[in-house]
């Protein structure tokens, strides 16, 4: 079945379409929707060729579809690379943005490392926030607190 007729059949419903207000976006939580966009270009289910990044325990993982896959496998047409949270930010968006370019969906590398940046921000520990320094009237009176 092409991917015309598969999106054809899927937007106007399935799943994993997210409508929260009536008249704004709609959004969707296929696995291989990297923007989290209802369209053909970003769908994970209507494509052959998708690139799915989701966070893991220690890193996170960037799944896309082997080349020399038949079109009947499912599960081993599959690859997966993990990449860890101790190899470092560069390196990961530099992998992440070889696996979407190298000949196999070149339109979804920015995508791509949005995704891997977002995760990688949100995968990093908060630093901790000095305390405050009172001034002024308020210092003074902690002063006189604490005497």
């Amino acid at each position: 079945m092409s991917s015309d007729l598969e999106w054809l059949l899927l937007r106007g419903n399935n799943s994993f379409i997210v409508k929260r207000a009536p008249s704004g976006p709609i959004f969707s939580k296929e696995p291989g929707n990297l923007l989290n966009i209802h369209s053909q270009k970003f769908s994970g289910l209507a494509n052959a060729k998708t690139i799915d990044v989701k966070p893991s325990s220690n890193g996170f993982a960037i799944t896309h579809r082997k080349k020399s896959a038949s079109t009947h496998a499912v599960r081993l047409a599959y690859a997966s690379t993990i990449i860890g949270s101790r190899t470092g930010s560069r390196r990961a968006l530099g992998i992440a943005a070889q696996l979407a370019k190298r000949g196999y969906r070149p339109d979804l590398r920015a995508a791509t490392i949005a995704r891997v940046s977002a995760l990688i921000v949100a995968q990093k520990e908060p630093r901790a926030v000095p305390p405050k320094k009172l001034r002024g009237r308020k210092a003074k009176a902690f002063e006189i607190s604490l005497k």
